[in-house]
């Protein structure tokens, strides 16, 4: 089931233009509190913070790179999503469900460009789970 695109290419370009702009501050904010992983792509470390020695300043630094971790994690997804839905545009097959082959409707992928599914099988998952 491998389904084109059937946007004009204005809108495509749009939406390219929008992820692009998505993926800079997320590598952006990504950047402020991790180090890319040398290993695997898209994927980043959060650094452990540094405030010395003392006792107070450990637990400080504990309690930051733990409160990091889902932050990391919720921007990793995010940007692979930008990552995946930027990949599609390229392949000529984005705003086509991934699960049924119709296209998405343009208010739903301007509203959220990463969506790959339309909105009655996200509805239909959403509620399997």
């Amino acid at each position: 089931m491998n389904v084109k695109s059937s946007f004009s290419k204005d809108f495509l370009d749009e939406i390219a233009k929008q992820l692009e702009e998505q993926r800079l501050k997320l590598e952006n904010e990504l950047g402020q509190f991790t180090k890319k992983s040398q290993h695997v792509a898209d994927d980043f470390d959060t650094q452990f913070p540094e405030y010395g020695d003392k006792e107070d300043e450990n637990a400080a630094e504990v309690a930051e790179y733990i409160n990091n971790l889902p932050v990391e994690e919720g921007l990793e997804k995010t940007l692979r999503d930008v990552n995946k839905a930027m990949e599609r545009i390229e392949k000529g097959t984005y705003g086509v469900c991934k699960y049924c082959g119709k296209a998405i409707e343009e208010k739903r992928l301007l509203a959220r460009p990463t969506s790959s599914a339309c909105v009655e099988c996200k509805k239909t998952i959403t509620q399997e789970l």
